[in-house]
Order: structure tokens, then C-alpha cells, then sequence
């Protein structure tokens, strides 16, 4: 017998019986939850489903060295999300487009907000051959599956969101160079070894990396035709600072995905890191420069 009440219905009875409404539902846009010995359904209101889990964890681990609670916007384009650091000094603008899922619906437009924390410890139980489902209902409870033949369910709480729309910096870019993911974290990695802080000078045909602290200095030069250095357009020469503890967390947040990196800047002006992924999309980090007198 199926009971219903508004949009929840709950199934018991036999198991020929729950087969049949399987079926039927497998067509709509209602989704099933098992709850004790019987079942609840509820509508879909959105579904995205890939086939690891290495993607959800690269985006969380992104958003998390910035933010410690995330709303998401989800359309019938793709999901999105945008957000600022609480020293406003760096944002982050990801795009995930819906042909880069398995499986995505999403009739109208949702946002939904969760604890990346959260999130995060979620998806980091699914193995890497794992297909992973996230799904929104009426519910109010964004619900986790991952299965390769163990299969596993989860549902966490949503939360309100108190962030406000965060416009995009406009910038020009006078340089633009192009590496592969795991040179720039290279280079990154050994101006760190004596800096907080890198210095990018970008002149034709050549860019350098350089840092300097208490214990001594770091000068990294990257010629075109240098392994890793996949592109360099230079239309002034650009000489600017930014942290090494934001550049670092965020490349290394991705890096297991590899790709390329994007980086544009001008002098003394904010830098734009453009990370661009297989199965996710793109991801912005904008950075604020280091203000020296």
C-alpha cells in the first residue's frame, strides 16, 4: 500500500510490490530513501553523479582554503559557487558544467548551502573507482551515495547561508603564462623554502619567481621552451607580490587532478589563477597583491 501525505509518501509491504514503484519512480523525479524497514520518497529537486569521487573531493578541498561554509547555485547549466576569504584578500569562482557529470538534473534554479567540513569528510570515504551521486529533495537534507559494489548513503543537514553575492574584480592582464599543474607547485614549493611571499617579473620570453626571508633568497627563471612552461604572453613587462600561503593551499588543493594553470597578471595589481580541470570545469582564484611602500 503506498500512503501519501503532500509530496512524501512512505512504502512498506512486499518486496514485489517495492519493486514495481522502483520502477515507476525511476522515470519521475522522485527519489526513494530507505528509513527503517520501510520507505520515503520525495521529489528531486537536483542530481549530479560522476563517476569518482576525485572531482567533489578537488572542489571541496579548494573551497575549504578559503571558507568554512559554502553556497552552492545549481541550474540547468551546471553548478556554480563564489566566494571571498574573511580578509577579502582572495575569491574563488568555480563552474562546473552539467556535461561534465555522469548523470545532472536540474530543472530550475536551487541554491543550497552545507559545512565544507562536512562535506568534505563525506566524500573522502568513497574510494577512487566509487561512482558518486549528490542529490537535493524536499527534504531539506542534501543526500551522498557512493557505491562500486559496497554501497554507502549519507545525509547532511543543510544550512542558511548569510553570504551575500560577490561581484567579480574587473581586471586587464598585461602577462599571461600557462604551466602545468605540477610546475608551478614546484616552483611555488621552492621559493617557499625561504619566503612568504613570491615576486613574479614576467619579460619577454622569460618569467622569474623569487622570494626572499631571514634565511636567504630564491630566484626561479622559466624560459620559453622550459618543461612545464606551456605558454608566456607577455604585453608589458609585470612586476608584482602575493602570499605564498594562499598560492600554495590552492594549488595543492587540485593538484591530484593535474591539468594546467593559468596565471595573469599586471604589475602591482591582483593575479588570477585559472585552474583547468578534466571532468569539473574551470576554477578562478583571484589573489590581492602584496602592498609594499
Amino acid at each position: 500500500m503506498l500512503a501519501t501525505s503532500g509530496s512524501t509518501a512512505i512504502i512498506s509491504k512486499s518486496a514485489g510490490r517495492k519493486s514495481k514503484i522502483q520502477s515507476w519512480f525511476a522515470a519521475s523525479k522522485l527519489v526513494m530513501f530507505k528509513i527503517g524497514t520501510g520507505f520515503q520518497i520525495a521529489y528531486l529537486v537536483f542530481l549530479a553523479r560522476t563517476k569518482s569521487p576525485e572531482e567533489w573531493k578537488a572542489v571541496a578541498s579548494a573551497i575549504s582554503t578559503l571558507v568554512d561554509e559554502a553556497t552552492f547555485e545549481a541550474t540547468a547549466e551546471g553548478i556554480s559557487f563564489r566566494g571571498m576569504d574573511p580578509s577579502h584578500i582572495a575569491l574563488i569562482d568555480i563552474y562546473w558544467p552539467n556535461h561534465a557529470f555522469e548523470r545532472y538534473e536540474c530543472d530550475s534554479a536551487v541554491k543550497f548551502g552545507i559545512r565544507v567540513d562536512e562535506f568534505s569528510k563525506l566524500v573522502k570515504r568513497a574510494d577512487k573507482k566509487d561512482v558518486v551521486e549528490i542529490s537535493l529533495s524536499d527534504d531539506s537534507m542534501l543526500h551522498v551515495r557512493m557505491q562500486n559494489g559496497y554501497k554507502r548513503e549519507y545525509k547532511t543537514r543543510l544550512i542558511e547561508s548569510s553570504a551575500s553575492s560577490t561581484p567579480l574584480p574587473k581586471l586587464n592582464f598585461n602577462s599571461k603564462v600557462v604551466l602545468s599543474a605540477a610546475a608551478f607547485d614546484r616552483v611555488l614549493s621552492d621559493v617557499q623554502v625561504v619566503s612568504e611571499f613570491v615576486s613574479l617579473d614576467a619579460k619577454s620570453g622569460r618569467i622569474s619567481f623569487a622570494g626572499r626571508g631571514d634565511s636567504g633568497e630564491a630566484d626561479i627563471s622559466l624560459e620559453v621552451g622550459n618543461e612545464g612552461l606551456e605558454e608566456l604572453a607577455v604585453k608589458e613587462n609585470s612586476k608584482a607580490t602575493y602570499s605564498l600561503d594562499y598560492l600554495s593551499k590552492i594549488t595543492k588543493a587540485v593538484i591530484a587532478m593535474g591539468g594546467s594553470v593559468t596565471v595573469e597578471y599586471s604589475s602591482k595589481m591582483p593575479l588570477r589563477l585559472e585552474f583547468r580541470i578534466a571532468n569539473v570545469g574551470r576554477i578562478h582564484f583571484y589573489l590581492a597583491p602584496r602592498v609594499q611602500d
